[in-house]
């Protein structure tokens, strides 16, 4: 790797980060320049593999203007061993204080895509190498206007009675189904969407279903109508009987106040809650697996 030159962007060098070709075009994403416009790309924040002047492997870092946390890894690309991209990866890092998260974007159904696979092995390799840690995947569903289910109706639904009530639910709830944008919420405000999403859904209680046996609260739908996407951002439950209802519900209510497109984000090993969500409409749209830095020895 003699004739490898690794080094940040300047100002001015966005055309050098989209010299390389997008090896995913099929995948949504923020282009580089909108994201040095918005203020969430830096060159700072950007770094690049060059061999004999062309872009082999760049790297982007991404954090939102007002963001309380660290920089995360949001666009890594190479077309080059792994062993560069790990390189590229250590000298970031040492730049910027130290590894950070890296959100690997994958287009839906990755594994089974031998042209996908032939693309997203390298950078994944490279991040294993560089020391990030390989957790959890998870994927983003999108409801696009498809007829809803016809439900059996044993549940009935309401509003809740402020935001008191949702908090009191939340707490019984140990472990929501449904929680998207859960990295960015703790990225750039710190908050925990399964323990405290008032902290970081601000719309009115109106954006929220409780779901009803019997007068009892059994589960919880928010959503946000008013985000970069119309979102499924919450859904918890006390009983897993209610969940076709209240997803039913949840996507009733945003498609009644105009949407077109419901997101919503799910671990990728919940087998029937994606088996759910597939029959209320939703399909698949990218995968999103998780890197973390390695999580340092306890000492005695």
């Amino acid at each position: 790797m003699t004739d490898l030159v690794i080094r940040p962007l300047v100002a001015g060098e966005e055309n050098l980060f989209d010299s390389m070709p997008d090896p995913l075009p099929q995948l949504r994403k923020v282009a580089y320049a909108d994201g040095i416009a918005g203020g969430g790309y830096r060159p700072e924040h950007t770094w690049v593999a060059l061999r004999a002047g062309r872009v082999v492997g760049r790297a982007a870092w991404l954090l939102p203007p007002g963001a309380v946390g660290a920089p995360w890894l949001e666009q890594f690309d190479l077309d080059a061993e792994p062993e560069v991209g790990a390189a590229l990866l250590h000298v970031a890092h040492e730049a910027l204080g130290g590894p950070t998260s890296y959100f690997a974007a994958l287009p839906a159904h990755w594994r089974r895509r031998p042209e996908v696979l032939a693309v997203v092995r390298a950078p994944m390799a490279a991040a294993r190498l560089a020391g990030l840690v390989e957790g959890k995947e998870r994927l983003r569903c999108s409801w696009t206007g498809t007829p809803l289910p016809t439900t059996a109706g044993r549940y009935t639904f309401r509003t809740p009675i402020d935001a008191a009530e949702i908090n009191a639910l939340v707490a019984r709830i140990a472990d929501p189904e449904v929680l998207t944008g859960v990295e960015i919420a703790r990225a750039v405000g710190g908050v925990d969407l399964a323990t405290d999403p008032l902290g970081w859904l601000a719309g009115p209680v109106e954006n929220w279903r409780i779901a009803l046996d019997a007068g009892e609260p059994v589960g919880l739908a928010g959503t946000a109508g008013d985000a970069c996407y119309p979102l499924l951002a919450y859904l918890g439950l006390l009983d897993e009987a209610v969940r076709s209802e209240l997803l039913v519900e949840a996507v009733r209510v945003l498609a009644a106040g105009g949407a077109r497109e419901v997101i919503a984000d799910v671990d990728a090993h919940r087998v029937a809650v994606l088996a759910e969500l597939e029959r209320t409409g939703f399909r698949q749209l990218r995968a999103r697996v998780i890197f973390t830095p390695p999580v340092p020895a306890a000492t005695s």
